[in-house]
């Protein structure tokens, strides 16, 4: 049966290492296949026709090539076919042409009835061409020549001249089919030729030293030839059952993908080959970060909301679905990767070779993006998504265990966060020492005092005046420095330190306000908003007691919350959301662009403002496509009759494209950088009577 999950069928990339490999040994097997062919007199082709040898031999090359031996550990492609005994014996007896044209024929009806792709059925012809070529050139070295009209028969003295022809068979042989494992796999030729060598050196052993026989038996009768069938069909047996217990030991029985048995044999011959290329640039006095292939990678893959699927319609219709999956993701990794079944809906992919996290992210995508297409099973459609973890060696872990639990570790935080893709990071590892020591300094921090605000203004693109102030969270550490928030609030989202750290912003943030609006700096403040605080009931209460305990008015106050949250979490949000309306706390939808948003939402929220993400902003003056999304926000956020604001503006050009644009603010370091308070309140001082009362922002 052919294997749903076998990615050898898909046509290689035109112009590729692999499609020209390809070419080149099916141009090479076609032209040496017409030489030899050209050889054949009418005599012998009437010889031939008339000959029920000749019959003989092609339904048993033919049979052969379907019946092929599988010897354990390899595949269809690099098992021995019982056909290169019979073809082998065939150039023997009555020559070369012959042996070639009944081969070729046999390898095209088995690559039609196999339902092979036409690329590799041209292949194989080449292959075998080529391969029996070296051999029927070799006899012709020692003077060793047949034709249908005059046959040759081997006796004794002819051992050495036989075994020399049978060794350069298996020589070309073993090392066109290898050359093209290796470009598919995108590995080494000298790794895939070793693989299972000696098992296929004595396989093929057998099944050439039968070819002389063969060849004595023809000279007899060819009522002896089909005789040799029977020892084949009980060698045929063992190696079937043989295989059959070792694919099942190796695979999981529903989707046919490895297991984790054969993961971690896989994986740990990934780790050997790494360590030793580290080892041997190392030994060379080369930078061992500068090798390419240097790293392995390890994703753990698990599908969101399967168990609905199992629960509503049933296990039958759940085990065809991650027969899919399986498939899909086998097709939309690289070649040469490995795609595994750890069990339920948890699947694991290895790339043996991947060149850094970035590549690393790129493939996940591509298996997410291949996940996504819809599916419809028994009348009904889904919407596949799934969640990847990603470690990788040696940056995130030595061995194979300790990869497996790191690829765990980001693949649950992605599921969390509800991101798709997460690469491991010891601060978001609850059990990792750097994360347990980072959350005990973290709290002291806060005892402490050693959290601080600093603020970056927006700025009116149309005359330069202030529209606001962003409070931005830093924490000045006593052995590091300032440290952003990327290096410690992950740790504070998932523990309780996060509500104690809302509170000083608030409070901080409100002690600011009030100080600048006592001293007529009328100006509105951002503060920003986690996915936590947002399910916090407490948060509106820590607001609302702080705006009247400074006695500043609620629209002094703004709430900067992301896109993602606010869309992914619209149920668990909208109590806290609403509750902030009602206090009249305006919100600004921070990082716009890379999420989902409805518009029928966007226009319910108590929403004031659009901050444009600055993933596009930076890439407005390099790539036209950036633009076109800028302006597409741009124009919606004013049909919504809200204010537009691009974050990461960097240089003059972008300033005058965004003014172009119609955009309304804009902040980023060009302006100026986040500033310490009283830095901000010295920038303040100076632009009084530029600054606009926030109700005069907002419109």
């Amino acid at each position: 049966m052919k294997d749903p999950n076998n990615t050898r069928d898909t046509v290689p990339r035109r112009g590729s290492p692999l499609w020209v490999y390809i070419v080149c040994v099916t141009s090479a097997g076609v032209v040496a296949l017409a030489g030899s062919v050209a050889f054949l007199h009418g005599d012998d082709l009437r010889e031939l026709g008339r000959n029920p040898l000749f019959w003989i031999l092609a339904g048993l090359i033919v049979l052969g090539e379907l019946k092929p031996i599988i010897t354990p550990g390899s595949t269809e492609t690099t098992g021995a076919a019982i056909s290169t005994t019979f073809t082998f014996a065939t150039m023997l007896y009555v020559g070369m042409p012959t042996a070639l044209l009944l081969q070729a024929v046999a390898t095209v009806a088995s690559g039609v009835l196999r339902r092979r792709a036409i690329h590799r059925n041209a292949f194989n012809v080449g292959q075998y061409t080529l391969s029996f070529t070296a051999a029927g050139l070799t006899l012709l070295a020692f003077g060793i020549t047949a034709r249908p009209c005059q046959v040759w028969v081997p006796d004794g003295r002819d051992l050495l001249p036989m075994a020399l022809a049978g060794t350069a068979y298996f020589l070309v042989n073993s090392l066109l089919v290898n050359a093209a494992i290796a470009f598919h796999e995108r590995g080494s030729i000298i790794k895939a030729m070793r693989w299972n060598l000696g098992l296929q050196l004595l396989v093929h052993s057998a099944l050439l030293g039968l070819a002389p026989l063969v060849a004595v038996a023809m000279s007899r009768s060819a009522a002896f030839v089909p005789l040799f069938v029977l020892p084949f069909i009980a060698v045929y047996l063992n190696a079937s059952v043989s295989l059959s217990r070792e694919h099942q030991a190796m695979h999981d029985a529903l989707t046919g993908l490895p297991n984790r048995k054969l993961l971690i044999v896989r994986t740990e011959e990934a780790l050997a080959n790494a360590r030793h290329r580290a080892e041997r640039r190392a030994a060379q006095g080369r930078v061992v970060d500068e090798d390419p292939q240097q790293r392995v990678g390890l994703f753990l893959l698990d599908l969101d909301r399967f168990k609905e699927v199992n629960d509503t319609l049933g296990h039958p219709t759940g085990d065809r679905l991650l027969q899919l999956v399986a498939h899909r993701l086998t097709h939309s990794v690289r070649p040469g990767d490995l795609v595994a079944r750890l069990g339920g809906d948890e699947f694991a992919v290895l790339l043996p070779s991947v060149r850094d996290a970035r590549a690393a992210r790129e493939v996940a995508a591509r298996l997410r993006a291949a996940l996504g297409e819809p599916v419809r099973l028994d009348g009904n459609s889904f919407d596949l998504d799934g969640s990847v973890g990603i470690a990788l060696h040696p940056d995130h872990a030595p061995d194979f265990e300790l990869l497996l639990q790191r690829a765990d570790v980001a693949m649950y935080v992605a599921k969390e966060n509800r991101t798709g893709v997460e690469i491991y990071s010891p601060a978001r590892d609850r059990n990792s020492p750097e994360r347990l020591s980072r959350q005990s300094e973290l709290r002291r921090a806060i005892d402490r005092g050693e959290l601080e605000l600093h603020y970056q203004p927006k700025i009116f693109l149309d005359d330069g005046r202030p529209a606001g102030m962003e409070a931005l969270l830093r924490w000045r550490h006593p052995a590091k420095g300032l440290l952003t928030p990327d290096q410690f609030l992950p740790i504070a989202e998932q523990t309780y330190l996060m509500r104690g750290i809302t509170g000083f912003v608030v409070e901080a943030a409100l002690a600011q306000v009030a100080e600048w609006w006592r001293a007529g700096l009328e100006i509105q403040v951002a503060i920003n908003a986690s996915g936590r605080d947002l399910l916090d009931a407490t948060l509106t209460e820590t607001i609302a007691s702080g705006l009247l305990r400074h006695a500043v008015p609620p629209h002094s106050l703004q709430l900067e919350i992301t896109e993602r949250i606010l869309m992914t979490e619209p149920a668990y949000a909208a109590d806290t959301v609403a509750a902030l309306a009602k206090l009249g706390i305006p919100l600004s939808l921070d990082d716009f662009g890379t999420g989902y948003s409805s518009l029928v939402r966007l226009r319910s929220l108590p929403v004031e403002e659009i901050k444009i993400d600055s993933s596009f902003v930076g890439r407005l003056c390099d790539t036209g496509d950036d633009a076109v999304i800028v302006q597409s926000i741009v124009d919606l956020v004013h049909t919504l009759g809200l204010r537009s604001v691009a974050e990461g503006v960097e240089d003059e050009r972008t300033v005058g494209l965004l003014r172009k644009m119609g955009c309304d603010a804009a902040q980023g370091y060009h302006f100026r950088p986040p500033m310490a308070a009283a830095d901000a309140t010295a920038w303040l001082r100076e632009r009084a009577h530029e600054l606009a009362a926030p109700e005069e922002a907002a419109c």
